[in-house]
């Protein structure tokens, strides 16, 4: 996680949302055998943690077809 957002707080706070969001849509939606990078943008913490997921299965989906 990169200094660009927050302090120490928010960016420990994004990437346990990150590692939330791998648990649950990367076993169903997921790549096997592929590296998945999760960048966090700044504004990332207040969005809602439903439409995260959804974003990042659509995007799964995207890199899939």
């Amino acid at each position: 996680m990169t200094k660009k957002i927050g302090n120490a707080v928010v960016r420990n706070r994004m990437k346990r949302r990150f590692r939330a969001l791998a648990r649950e849509v990367l076993p169903v939606s997921g790549l096997a055998g592929a590296d998945h990078v999760m960048i966090g943008r700044d504004g990332g913490i207040e969005r809602d943690f439903a439409q995260l997921r959804s974003e990042l299965a659509r995007a799964l989906k995207k890199v899939a077809a």
